[in-house]
Order: structure tokens, then sequence, then C-alpha cells
């Protein structure tokens, strides 16, 4: 569906877009709130909005990223994107404060926690309908603006959802995947699993530490731009999740729970600096009429990589009760970090996605740079 919205987003305005999302938001919280079937409830969440961590990696992901990368400058883009990433970490950071919300409301009132869980699912759908009405109040004059597009391609590569820019955007989704590969071995409902099996820390405990992990991954994002501007997006996206992933693999030598949460909260700091700067990245150096299409094909298979990697963290962590997910999470993810920065350090940080594959083909080759 993500990469449906993606693709076809240079023929539909993106507001239309929207729209749609907002509207299998409601559905998917209507849908999980109201069926009991298994089979039934696979199908809501395999085509749905919802996904198994707190950030986004639904419809609504590459449609919102393009939608805010042709209304700004590519100056100004990581710090609209810490921003915008800032509102929905604190919300999920949020979310997993209230999550014990549900079995408090059956304890209060006499509910079954099956009956208050569902009230939850009502919640999403009625903050569907909320985004629904918000996106309808949305003016935009022209989708997307002409600030730093590509006004030289012909008519029929314009038409093309991704055209000259096939090379990079799938260069930068083969990367992207790895990390969250990586990632998708400490997601956080592994991550409570671990607390609890090797610490025995209860679900209070965990929904107040990842509201911390949470809170200060979403604020240090705010940090993000002003690393960008010094030392550019590629090393503030690789230098910054260097300490983070070191510290990951750290965790899962804590002699005690206390140390093991001292860890993951001082890696939350770092964690979520590079988002901001991967996304200014790849809406800067691929032209504005591919940018959903890019946003889709980057982030999917991101998705995609992540949640297949939860399924092995769960086998290692059944057989064993040390860290293993999160020593193969934070290798993987230093390794996507060296990549980065072999392979694009030299590239330059400008609009113009045909311009820039040349010049990775020069550094490759030895040219001029």
């Amino acid at each position: 569906m993500t990469l449906s919205f993606g693709l076809t987003a240079h023929r539909l305005r993106l507001r239309t877009l929207l729209l749609a999302a907002s509207v299998m938001m409601a559905a998917t919280g209507l849908g999980f709130a109201s069926l009991t079937g298994y089979w039934p409830l696979l199908v809501v969440a395999a085509v749905g909005t919802l996904n198994p961590s707190s950030g986004d990696v639904s419809v609504f992901l590459p449609t919102e990223q393009a939608l805010v990368a042709n209304q700004v400058t590519a100056t100004a883009r990581p710090r609209v994107f810490a921003r915008y990433n800032l509102a929905g970490l604190l919300a999920g950071a949020f979310g997993a404060l209230f999550s014990g919300l549900p079995q408090l409301a059956a304890d209060r009132f006499g509910w079954s926690v099956l009956s208050a869980q569902r009230l939850g699912f009502v919640g999403y759908a009625v903050v569907g309908v909320v985004v629904f009405a918000l996106y309808r109040g949305l003016r935009v004059d022209q989708d997307p603006v002409a600030t730093d597009g590509d006004p030289g391609s012909s008519p029929p590569e314009r038409r093309k959802a991704l055209g000259s820019s096939r090379r990079t955007v799938l260069e930068l989704a083969a990367l992207f995947s790895l990390d969250s590969a990586g990632s998708g071995f400490v997601v956080t409902s592994i991550l409570v699993l671990w607390l609890h099996l090797r610490f025995d820390l209860g679900a209070g405990a965990t929904g107040t530490i990842f509201f911390a992990t949470g809170l200060l991954g979403a604020c240090s994002q705010l940090l993000a731009p002003r690393l960008a501007a010094r030392i550019g997006l590629i090393r503030t996206m690789a230098y910054t999740h260097m300490p983070a992933n070191a510290l990951l693999v750290l965790a899962a030598f804590a002699p005690s729970g206390p140390v093991a949460v001292a860890l993951l909260l001082t890696r939350s700091l770092f964690s979520q600096m590079d988002v901001p700067a991967r996304q200014s990245f790849v809406m800067t150096v691929i032209p504005e009429e591919r940018r959903p299409a890019a946003s889709s094909i980057t982030n999917v298979p991101r998705s995609l990589a992540s949640a297949a990697t939860p399924l092995l963290a769960g086998s290692l962590l059944g057989a064993s009760t040390f860290g293993w997910p999160l020593v193969i999470a934070g290798t993987t993810k230093l390794t996507y970090d060296l990549l980065l920065v072999v392979l694009y350090r030299h590239v330059p940080e400008q609009p113009g996605a045909t311009r820039v594959q040349a010049r990775f083909s020069d550094v490759r080759d030895g040219g001029p740079r």
C-alpha cells in the first residue's frame, strides 16, 4: 500500500493521498476493535496503518515527507524534519506511558482487559477522523513547489515515478534496509521482553523506561540541524549513530537491570539524531516530482526488513536470556554506518538527482570530486 501511494503520487495531489490514508487509519482502528477472528485481523494488520513499532511506517510516511520537503528550501529541511519527527516521537512516547491504561481501567471498573484494549483501537479510529478533518483543511497552492527540482527533464521522463533517479533511490533503499534489519532485532516489544526475561522488569517499569527513551530521542533530534550545518548530512547520520549502536552492544553485557536501563537511556540521546538528516538527504538529492516515490521506495524495504528480524530475535530470546538480539542489532547497524561514510562522504549534498548520480560515478571511479 505504501509503495502504491508513493508510485502514484506524481500523478495525484498529495492532499488527496493523505485524505485516503486517513480513511484507512479510521478503518484500521475499527477493524481491530470489532473483529475477533484471526485471519480477518491478520488482513487488517497487513493492509492497515498500524505497525509494531512507535515510528510511522505506514502510507502516511512518503506522502507527508514529500509534502513537507516541497514546501521548504533545502537548507531548512533538517530543521523542519526535526520538528516533524519530534511531534511524532513525543506522541509515541506518551503512548508508551499510557499503555497501561487498559489494565487500570479494567481493574477499576470491573471490565475485561480485552474490552478495555479494544477501546484503545476505537480511540485510534477517532484520531483517524480528526486527521482527515485536518488534511481536508490543508491548502497547498501547488504540489510540488518549484524550488529545486529538475526542470530540464522531458515530459515522458517526468511521467515516470523515478526516472533518472532510479539508481540513487535503489542504492539508498538497500543501505537503509540494512540499518532497519538491525533495528528489527531491538523493536520496543523485543526490548520489553528482554528486560523482563533478563532482569524481571514488569510492564509498568518498562512503560516508564520507554516513555523516557522516546522523550530523549525526540528532543535529541533538535540538535541534528545544527550538526548538519557544520559537518554535513551524511556525517551527521553516521557519527551520531555509531555511539548509539556501541551502547546497544554494551547493554547486552550489562550486569544488572539499572545498568542496562542506563545504557539504553544514553543510547536514546543519539539513536534518533540521524533521522532528520536522512530524510533531508533523500529529499535534497531527488527532484521534487520524484520525492513521494523515492520516499516510499526507501522506506518500504526498511519496513519489511525491520518486520522480518523480530522473529529471529524472539527465537534467540527463547533459547537464551542473554542479549544476542542487541549484539546483532548493534553490529549490523555499525556496518551500515561505516558503509554510509565510505560510499557517500564525498557526495555533494545539493539538489538535482541526475547531477548527484554523475558525481557518484566520478567518486567511485577515482575521478574528480
